[in-house]
């Protein structure tokens, strides 16, 4: 097959893979299944995907179509070509705002789109939690919801038509159909002619439809995915005494790619919800009276009905970032419903309000009913997602499993059902976690096993057949809005029956004889406990590591700890971090999930004796950047910058490191040595001949200048320190980067930090060890590291701080060294009075010991762009309050992510036209937009030297500004 699919590339103006390395990335989704496709195309154009027709039918294989991969049950994993459309399909092709309509391709992003619309006051209304990164065609295939859906309806409700390629290569607008249209496609000679005859003579008689009406999920059950919805078709003026007309768009909706292959959708769009909106927090006592309570309240004009539980709302309790969220919370509820109403008006608003609080009191069912509204609004649904996550980031071997996850009832039988269902669950000796679209009668929980167990695997099946047999029992449905897919599947003939299955497989028989799209999703599905992620009873490898990694259970664990909800596939219009090069690229392999899903898949497989010595891992990591994004913004917190330091280390135990390597690495020694003569280092670094000799010897880009070397050094320049019985003592710590290039940075936060009357104590300490975690250099940075918590931790207390200025190294204090310690207990106390300047200002501010009478009354407008490392491990927030101390300094925060530059990532010839693309993004261009006299604030070295190259703009640090804005 390797000279098939060799001779199938040259015929693609996209790419075709069979690489091991693209092989794993694409062996997993979101979901618990693994199974290596055979290759993976990147189609360019309509004549690529006919090609990958043609040759899947020669070659009795299945093309498996894929956007973001963020699928719950198994929908993008298979064993033939995986075809993702996420690279080249991804235009928005026309709007039309007089029709409300959008014509778009299948890899648009869902919030993207409803950007580009909100310009005519238009949106798409179905909103999945994934609605950041997934992408239209992935909805269609699934008929996604969301919170709204009570609102705004489903996916299928939405879509007008589809322009598709049949299983012959043939391309087929579906779109709707009067009576005469349809019995003109009755007469076609052609597969789609087939496709309306089927139709037709599967739906016509009576008896069929009954038994579609019979065994389908209650009509009033809007989530519905169980199989193909012929329920959909049945009521229009075909078939039936409905004004509706037929639309075959509502079949494909939620077939999940197995009948056709999308290359266009058409969507009806809603018009941008009221402004005015509020929720009203209704707390409950116990879960019983929170479900009685949900159909008086639905009875209301509600856009959302979220209900929360104890269990995730405790698991916000303990956290530092999520705990201020729970303002709002009135002593211990058993359970809340988040109630949303809005409105054109603020008075009808409060008319709408006061309506709700009336239904819920004469209920008598909820015992509190604080209303938001502002930013209130979004701090609870924050919460609300905040302990689902957590509770999903679980340490160690056992998960929250996807498999029972996406019910749905009708709404009158929400109550019953649950209890039930709880019951049911602690015959498994589980614990039921109830997080529900409410509205909506659908209930989101996933039972916490070990997939690597047989035991555990065997409950996996057991629990979900019997859920199975309970949502039947309400005639309810047991795909909501995450799709069948392998998962679930193989249950639809029990919820439907022999019959109506039978009429499924004939369905897809028609439009697919030969099998060739998503073979074994809907119809003929092998069995749910098969192809898993992990082989039960495997023995897992035990890896050891010079980095720390016993918080989650060793480098192995931390890496399964992505569950594939790619979150770090988001567009630069989302805003964070995670994950500059995959916004760069748009590879799969350059996101957190890809690095992570590639070290799973070698360190679990790998033969060698050292496992990290692989190629595919040299692949992935090449391009991560360590900006840390992933350790904050990634749900499960997977620290692909860890995993990147380690690997670096391992790989090169076998294969050495490179001159420039060595040279990044001891980038301190190099610089130590040339500020002895910074006039003749200074000269080698700025002559074009000199420095483009060495610049070439090493690898770096011609297009970058050398920092230059300080005439002196900061500590040569600080000679005394000044007693001050005003304020407290501070340790300055002297990084590398401020002690032989930033010296006026130093001595700008040397002078501030006095003249506002503390007293800033110097000790000899070494160098952070920056440079040598950021090339694998671990060994080093191990003993720097271990130095300078001998040095500090007899120092330091909450009486007598230690500060930093350069983030990447003061914060390496509270993140790598926790990982590079022989002493982790004195590195944690050491890391508890650690703080960035603007950490320690702000702080300092907070508690009135700073005041703005202090600084100038002159008006400057700044733009500021943070570190990276500064939003994953800190937060930005404090560089903003900092600047805005000065009563008329106005500072708005740049929403960019990473600079690109990354240290010496930047600097590397290969990587220096990704650098400036990461550049682009956001950064760049909202510097380029400011007027010259505003004052550009960047708080890493970095940053303002990646700033200055790609922008010719002077950035300063925010300690210099505040500085000049002293009186």
């Amino acid at each position: 097959m390797k000279n098939q699919l060799k001779e199938l590339n040259q015929h693609l103006e996209g790419q075709l893979y069979d690489s091991t390395l693209y092989k794993n990335l694409y062996a997993t989704d979101a979901s618990v299944y693994r199974e290596l496709p055979l290759a993976v195309s990147f189609p360019k154009t309509i004549k690529d995907l006919q090609h990958l027709i043609r040759f899947a039918t020669k070659h009795n294989t299945t093309l498996i179509p894929r956007t973001a991969g963020t699928s719950l049950a198994g929908q993008c994993v298979g064993s033939g070509i995986v075809v993702d459309v996420s690279r080249y399909f991804t235009k928005i092709l026309h709007i039309n705002p007089e029709h409300k309509t959008v014509t778009v391709q299948p890899g648009v992003i869902r919030d993207d789109l409803n950007t580009e619309l909100a310009s005519h006051n238009l949106f798409f209304g179905p909103n999945t939690s994934t609605s950041n990164r997934c992408m239209i065609g992935g909805m269609v295939g699934n008929n996604s919801s969301g919170t709204t859906s009570i609102q705004y309806g489903v996916t299928r409700d939405k879509v007008v038509a589809m322009q598709v390629i049949l299983s012959d290569g043939n391309e087929v607008e579906f779109k709707e159909l009067t009576v005469t249209e349809f019995k003109s496609k009755l007469q076609l000679d052609t597969l789609e002619g087939d496709i309306y005859r089927t139709i037709y003579e599967s739906l016509k008689s009576e008896k069929q439809q009954e038994l579609i009406f019979k065994n389908f999920p209650k009509p009033e059950i809007h989530r519905r995915n169980t199989g193909y919805a012929l329920d959909a078709l049945i009521d229009t003026e075909i078939f039936s005494n409905s004004t509706k007309k037929l639309n075959i768009c509502k079949l494909l909706a939620g077939s999940e790619g197995t009948l056709a292959f999308t290359t266009e959708i058409t969507l009806k769009l809603d018009d941008i919800p009221p402004q005015h909106s509020a929720i009203i927090a209704a707390h409950f006592q116990d879960i019983s009276t929170c479900l009685k309570a949900v159909e008086p309240c639905m009875a209301h004009n509600l856009f959302t009905c979220e209900m929360i539980d104890r269990v995730i709302l405790d698991c916000t309790k303990d956290s530092h970032k999520y705990a201020p969220l729970r303002f709002f919370i009135k002593d211990d509820p058993e359970a809340i419903l988040l109630l949303e109403l809005r409105s054109y008006t603020e008075e009808d608003l409060n008319l709408q309000i006061t309506r709700l609080l009336n239904t819920l009191s004469k209920t008598g069912l909820s015992y509190a009913q604080p209303v938001l509204k502002g930013e209130d609004i979004e701090k609870a649904m924050q919460l609300r997602k905040a302990g689902l996550g957590l509770l999903g980031n679980l340490n160690g071997d056992k998960k929250a499993v996807a498999c029972i996850e996406d019910t749905a009832v009708a709404i009158q039988d929400l109550s019953n059902y649950i209890t039930k269902f709880t019951a049911l669950m602690k015959r498994y000796d589980q614990q039921a976690v109830y997080y529900a679209h409410a509205g909506a009668g659908e209930l989101h929980l996933r039972p916490i096993l070990n997939l690597k167990k047989a035991t555990d695997v065997n409950l996996f099946k057991a629990i979900t057949t019997d859920v199975a047999k309970l949502v039947k029992s309400y005639n309810g449905s047991m795909s909501g809005e995450h799709g069948d897919g392998r998962l679930r599947a193989e249950f639809i003939e029990y919820m439907v029956g022999s019959e109506c299955y039978n009429l499924f497989r004939t369905i897809k028989e028609t439009f697919d004889p030969k099998n060739i799209f998503n073979k074994g999703k809907i119809i003929d599905a092998p069995p749910m406990e098969s192809a898993l992620r992990y082989v039960p009873e495997r023995k897992e490898p035990q890896i050891n590591t010079l980095l720390n990694f016993d918080d989650t259970g060793g480098i192995l664990r931390l890496a399964e700890k992505c569950n594939g909800s790619g979150d770090c596939r988001t567009s630069v219009n989302s805003g964070g971090t995670m994950c500059p090069s995959y916004r760069a690229t748009k590879d799969e392999k350059d996101t957190t999930r890809g690095r992570a899903n590639t070290l799973r898949e070698i360190l679990t497989t790998s033969n060698k004796v050292n496992k990290f010595n692989h190629t595919e891992l040299k692949e992935v990591f090449d391009l991560c950047i360590s900006c840390k994004g992933c350790k904050s913004e990634c749900p499960s917190n997977v620290d692909v910058a860890s995993l990147k330091a380690e690997f670096e280390y391992q790989y090169q135990k076998s294969n050495g490191s490179t001159l420039r390597s060595k040279l990044f690495a001891h980038n301190t020694v190099i610089n130590s040595y040339a500020s002895k003569f910074p006039g003749l280092s200074n000269y080698l670094f700025k002559s074009k001949w000199s420095s483009g000799l060495l610049k070439s010897l090493i690898g770096i880009s011609d297009k970058r200048s050398f920092p230059i070397i300080a005439n002196k050094t900061f500590r040569k320049q600080i000679t005394t320190t000044r007693e001050s019985t005003r304020k407290k003592s501070v340790y300055l710590f002297v990084d590398e980067f401020t002690n032989y290039l930033d010296v006026e940075l130093g001595l700008a936060t040397y002078k501030l930090l006095n003249k506002l009357g503390y007293n800033v104590v110097i000790v000899d300490h070494v160098e952070s060890g920056r440079t040598y975690i950021s090339k694998g250099f671990l060994k080093q940075a191990k003993v720097l590291a271990n130095k300078n918590i001998s040095i500090f931790s007899n120092l330091i207390s909450e009486e007598t701080p230690f500060i930093g200025i350069e983030p990447s190294a003061i914060l390496s204090f509270r993140d790598e060294y926790l990982r590079l310690a022989d002493n982790l207990q004195q590195a944690k106390n050491l890391s508890k009075h650690c703080y960035t300047i603007e950490e320690f200002l702000a702080n300092e501010i907070d508690n009135g010991e700073i005041t703005s009478d202090l600084f100038t009354s002159e008006e400057v407008h700044v733009i500021l762009h943070v570190h990276c490392h500064q939003k994953a491990l800190s937060n930005q927030k404090h560089s903003f309050d900092m600047l805005n101390l000065p009563v008329n300094y106005n500072v708005k925060i740049i929403p960019s992510g990473c600079c690109g530059m990354a240290g010496s990532f930047g600097y590397e010839k290969e990587h220096y036209d990704i650098s400036m693309a990461i550049g682009e993004q956001t950064l760049f261009p909202a510097i380029r937009k400011a007027k010259k006299e505003i004052v550009i604030a960047a708080t890493g070295t970095s940053c303002r030297h990646q700033i200055k190259d790609g922008t010719a703009r002077d950035a300063f640090h925010p300690v210099q500004l505040l500085l000049k804005a002293l009186n």
